[in-house]
């Protein structure tokens, strides 16, 4: 974080100090909330969850080296007391991104943020320091350290905004107000929570409704309901996409053999050809709006698609794709899914599986509400429809109108089978295997589904 001393949080913060000898002390460090984290110099956010106090922790981190702790209640060291700590941080960050001075750009969308994010932050530290959120650190708590974490240097701070209801992003941007809106789609994702795509949609377009007159806001032009939101903007629009009317667009989209997307990047200033180092063509969207940010902040087409060309994946469980020395093929998705992101998962995987024998090992798709037997129930219908050659279905209900969606699709017997949990599907996929196989795990974060990609990984199979 940009130094600031105790005296300095406090008024920001609107708190009082507590047994502080000297409150022009700086804090130099970063901003945390796991006291294992704390470095010298650091601010410790004290919150009180459902099994473990923050507050509990405060000798310890300042014994540490913390500076003090932002706490709720004093704690018998150097503390910012304040009446809510939450608040607080977000009061924090507004101060530190105010007087930073950097651009910020925040992404939002149902399906690809944290992939997407990762690109940005990949293509536009080519041109100038950049802090971007880490993982899917996108809430009202992950927002604020993230943008706590940038320091002097930082010229550009990419954020990842997540929603689970009307009001949140709106909330995230008055904290962080971005110069630079990235829409990313409306999608499935959390639908039982908001009750339908249009009030997704509603949501998702706070982000373009808190840019100024003088931001950008980018919106996907294959996308209806996103391109929609440009009626709810003062800002200039560009577009991205494969429509012939996007700004910035892809043409001559293919596969690699290795199931990696290439395809030629027009901007307005010119083209230039990408081969990404993701798998899977949903991706090219994600390459798009990561150019169309780097485009609208100044960065050629060729710096773009270079970078892009070079750009790999930061965040665990999202399309890793490990060969293991036997020539089994590991693609680790288990981070999260959605109806759209399993989809496109599964078309990675049979682009990838050309010639070899396929495996999908899918999970619950959560949060769907009404939409959940509908929506299984086509996944299952798609993986035959792909030519996948065996679906394992993992955990309960959920798990079984995948397997029924594929048997009523496909009459698949011994094509698909339904397993109890994770164990169960170590165990069919240990004796069933076989060289050159390629397995693509991939279910909701709650499943725990990497625990199969981390089983897999760690044994070989028997040549037979």
């Amino acid at each position: 974080m940009i130094a600031l001393s105790l005296a300095e949080i406090a008024s920001v913060t609107g708190g009082q100090t507590y047994d502080i000898p000297e409150p022009q002390v700086q804090v130099t460090g970063p901003v945390v909330i796991d006291s294992r984290k704390v470095e010298a110099g650091s601010l410790f956010a004290a919150f009180a969850g459902e099994r473990v106090d923050g507050h509990d922790y405060a000798r310890e981190v300042v014994d540490k080296g913390a500076a003090a702790v932002l706490a709720s209640r004093p704690v018998g060291v150097p503390a910012v007391v304040v009446d809510d700590v939450q608040a607080a941080l977000g009061a924090l960050a507004r101060h530190v991104v105010e007087r930073l001075g950097a651009t910020l750009v925040a992404l939002t969308g149902s399906a690809g943020k944290t992939s997407t994010k990762d690109l940005i932050a990949q293509v536009l530290r080519r041109k100038a320091p950049t802090i971007f959120t880490p993982g899917s650190f996108n809430n009202e708590i992950g927002l604020p350290l993230t943008a706590l974490s940038a320091t002097d240097e930082t010229r550009f701070l990419v954020l990842e905004m997540g929603a689970r209801g009307i009001g949140h992003i709106q909330y995230l941007t008055s904290l962080t107000p971005p110069r630079v809106g990235v829409v990313l789609n409306v999608g499935s994702a959390h639908i039982g929570e908001f009750g339908g795509k249009q009030q997704i949609a509603q949501a998702k377009g706070e982000l373009v409704e808190s840019l100024p007159a003088d931001g950008t806001a980018i919106l996907n032009a294959d996308d209806p309901l996103v391109r929609a939101m440009a009626s709810r903007t003062k800002a200039k629009v560009l577009l991205f996409g494969e429509a012939a009317e996007a700004d910035v667009r892809a043409e001559n989209v293919r596969l690699t053999e290795n199931g990696q997307p290439a395809f030629s990047l027009h901007t307005p200033t010119g083209c230039s050809e990408v081969t990404l180092r993701l798998y899977g063509e949903h991706h090219v969207s994600n390459a798009l709006a990561a150019a169309a940010v780097a485009h609208d902040l100044g960065m050629s087409v060729q710096e773009i698609a270079l970078a892009l060309s070079e750009a790999g994946s930061l965040s665990r469980w999202r399309m890793e794709v490990t060969e293991r020395s036997d020539g089994v093929t590991i693609v680790n998705d288990a981070y999260n899914a959605n109806p759209e992101s399993m989809r496109a998962a599964l078309r990675a995987l049979v682009a990838m599986g050309r010639g070899r024998r396929t495996w999908a090992v899918l999970g619950q798709m959560a949060e769907l509400g009404d939409e959940a037997l509908t929506e299984h129930d086509a996944v299952g219908r798609l993986a035959v429809r792909l030519n996948v050659s065996k679906l394992v279905a993992v955990g309960g209900r959920e798990a079984s109108w995948l397997r029924l969606g594929a048997y009523n699709e496909g009459s698949w017997g011994e094509e698909s089978v339904h397993v109890s949990d994770a164990q169960a599907a170590i165990d069919l996929l240990r004796s069933e295997l076989r060289p050159g196989d390629v397995v693509l795990v991939k279910a909701s974060r709650s499943v725990g589904l990497e625990s199969v990609a981390q089983a897999l990984l760690e044994g070989e199979v028997d040549a037979r």
